[in-house]
């Protein structure tokens, strides 16, 4: 197996210039949820300051799931063959976990993509009416179909591409080496099991064969792309070619070509696809980081190069996974030493929360390379030892990628048990309250190095205090999860998943010439915030996206009082004015 690393200038070049005089942007605050009312509510605030002139504006949410927009109802989860899926009682079966949700001006149109981050997932395309003012409305909405790509799994968050398409994920893929090699279905995580719904299989009554015959693991776990028409048309393609990983989101760069592609969980890498064409993500090269670290200071810094990891297209892997390869079809195994070390002729990876020792079957290494991608990588030397790795902004600007770590944790810390395996590349001390990362990029756009520019700051609030229970500093970010930048106003947005750090979590504005944090955005018991993404300018109008997702669902279910408060929302905060700079 030959190591192929690309190792780029340690200088970032600007390819964009720099604004001459960054315009001012800053939100009226929202205070902490400081009483039973407030942790219930979901809060933003109540005007932004622009250029000295201030606008009102709030949050608006256009859809609850649940709601009835057309025959369906919204975030209801559906089989193969388009009908409802239903629980024992026979109820519909509708997620609450709605999350990323784009807006996408298609001709003379206005539409809305969700995708709700469930087993099996499901997306719905709303059509919205938009008035004088700004406001958002909902015309209608419908599941969108898809049977061609064997359904949708566990879609996360997302961005909108330059070409005005919907890119979504596929978090979590189930590990395929352990479902082969499995001889009763006790012996797996049950995490994928509800995913058999969509083909008609009740999980309740199935066993291993019906478990396998009805979920082939290599279908599933790339970024997602759909294409939206003026007739209502949504038409989703998997790409394969990108890899196979826990996708937070992907983000294509304004070269239309490069995308940086985010991998949650334990032990996980950051990748870069480099497609053939402008505009087309069905073929490239797919390369994944290398963490030189330069400094353990806080949150870390450090030189990232890239190591190849090989060319491939949608339609061959998809041909491959349509032909049920499996994971003995690409790897040979060997038992890893105590000490980390593999017989001759196998390499080591620390990816998938374990330690192996692996070799590649001959003219496997390009089904290798986008199946098992992290296993791959780890092999070929690239760092596999991140942790909850979430949201990527760009910024324009300054020509930087910011990455949100939702913990620096396990495998990031030095000497943890993850590293076996590995190279413990990342040696820095545990902080679970999270930090983002800047990434300076060449002009090719290919990051040159990280280093962290805001960190979550661990406290104990004594009992009794009204802040008791929050494990980060409640003026600080906790657990950082999906980010968006605001061009020409330095000012980067920051969403929160956070169960211990916050009790309620907030969206924050952080000003990156200052560090201030604004609190913008907070949410109920139990909630997650998703899909903060910025539109400078719809018709006339900026919109900040701003998702609730699972009220009541991920802590502090005791709180519940009315089943309708465990709806999610899905909405914004403005209307803003245009803002085109």
């Amino acid at each position: 197996m030959k190591l192929r690393s690309h190792l780029l200038s340690a200088t970032a070049l600007m390819l964009l210039p720099l604004a001459a005089q960054a315009g001012e942007l800053a939100f009226a605050p929202v205070p902490f949820a400081a009483d039973d009312a407030a942790k219930r509510a979901v809060l933003a605030s109540s005007e932004v300051t622009i250029d000295g002139k201030t606008y009102p504006i709030g949050y608006t949410a256009f859809a609850r799931s649940g709601e009835k927009f057309g025959q369906t109802a919204f975030g209801a989860l559906t089989g193969r063959d388009g009908a409802v899926l239903k629980a024992e009682d026979g109820s519909e079966i509708i997620s609450n976990s709605a999350d990323f949700t784009s807006l996408l001006k298609v001709g003379a149109k206005l539409f809305s993509l969700t995708h709700f981050e469930s087993r099996p997932g499901a997306m719905y395309l709303s059509e919205l009416a938009q008035d004088a003012e700004g406001k958002l409305s909902v015309v209608s909405s419908k599941p969108v179909d898809f049977s061609a790509l064997n359904g949708l799994w566990v879609p996360c968050a997302g961005s909108v591409t330059p070409w005005e398409t919907h890119l979504g994920s596929e978090e979590y893929p189930a590990d395929a080496r352990a479902i082969e090699e499995a001889t009763a279905l006790d012996q797996l995580d049950d995490y994928p099991f509800t995913m058999v719904r969509y083909e008609g299989v009740e999980p309740a009554k199935m066993d291993l064969e019906a478990f396998r015959a009805a979920y082939k693991p290599y279908r599933y776990g790339a970024p997602v792309e759909v294409t939206v028409t003026e007739d209502g048309t949504a038409t989703p393609v998997r790409h394969h070619a990108m890899g196979r990983v826990a996708v937070e989101l992907a983000k294509v760069m304004p070269d239309q070509k490069t995308a940086y592609i985010s991998d949650d969980g334990t032990n996980v890498g950051l990748f870069m696809f480099v497609a053939d064409k402008e505009g087309d993500l069905s073929a490239g090269q797919l390369y994944a980081a290398k963490w030189t670290q330069t400094s353990d200071e806080g949150a870390g810094a450090a030189d990232l190069s890239w190591i190849d990891l090989g060319h491939a297209d949608d339609a061959t892997v998809t041909k491959a996974v349509e032909e049920g390869i499996k994971f003995s079809d690409l790897f040979e195994t060997a038992e890893i030493g105590e000490d980390g070390s593999c017989p001759e002729g196998f390499a080591s990876a620390n990816a998938e929360g374990q330690a192996e020792c692996l070799k590649v079957k001959p003219g496997m290494e390009m089904l290798a390379s986008r199946l098992e991608t992290r296993r791959y990588a780890s092999m070929l030397g690239a760092t596999t030892e991140f942790r909850k790795m979430e949201g990527i902004a760009y910024d324009g600007d300054h020509n930087k990628v910011y990455l949100a770590m939702s913990e620096i944790a396990k495998g990031m810390e030095d000497g943890s048990k993850q590293d076996k395996g590995g190279r413990n590349d990342i040696r820095l001390a545990k902080n679970a309250c999270g930090a983002v990362y800047q990434l300076d990029l060449a002009e090719n756009f290919q990051a040159t190095s990280a280093k962290a520019i805001v960190a979550g700051k661990p406290l104990t609030y004594p009992e009794g205090s009204e802040y008791a229970g929050n494990e980060c500093d409640i003026d600080g970010i906790a657990n950082p999860d999906n980010l968006t930048y605001i061009p020409g106003y330095n000012t980067l947005i920051i969403g929160e998943d956070t169960g211990e750090g916050h009790q309620n979590d907030a969206i924050w504005s952080m000003n990156l010439e200052t560090a201030a944090l604004t609190r913008v955005f907070s949410t109920p018991y139990g909630s997650e915030t998703t899909s903060p993404y910025w539109y400078p300018d719809v018709n006339g109008h900026g919109y900040l996206m701003a998702v609730v997702q699972h009220p009541y669902g991920e802590s502090d279910e005791d709180k519940l009082q009315d089943a309708a408060d465990a709806q999610a929302y899905v909405g914004y905060i403005g209307p803003f004015p245009a803002l085109a700079k």
